[in-house]
């Protein structure tokens, strides 16, 4: 049978880090991702996604630090959405 090979390389990475990080390293990457776009409404709606999932994380999983910073792109995300014309 086959086994699926990301699925190792994921498991050992998550061993070394915990949730918080690797969701700070997807959020990273995704910014890096839609700044290409040029558009900052895509921009804060990726923020605001992100914040949520900082902010609903459980904190058994991740330290105390990304649910603040869940709550800062929560408050800063929506005023770039509005500020935003394309």
């Amino acid at each position: 049978m086959f086994e699926f090979v990301p699925l190792p390389l994921i498991d050992d990475f998550l061993i070394d880090y915990n949730v918080g990080q690797a969701l700070l390293l997807l959020f990273v990457l995704s910014v890096l991702a839609a700044v290409p776009l040029g558009s900052r409404k895509v921009l804060s709606l990726n923020a605001i996604t992100f914040g949520l999932l900082f902010v609903v994380t459980p904190s058994s999983m991740a330290p105390l630090q990304f649910k603040f910073l869940g709550i800062a792109l929560l408050v800063v995300a929506p005023l770039l959405y509005t500020t935003a014309r394309k």
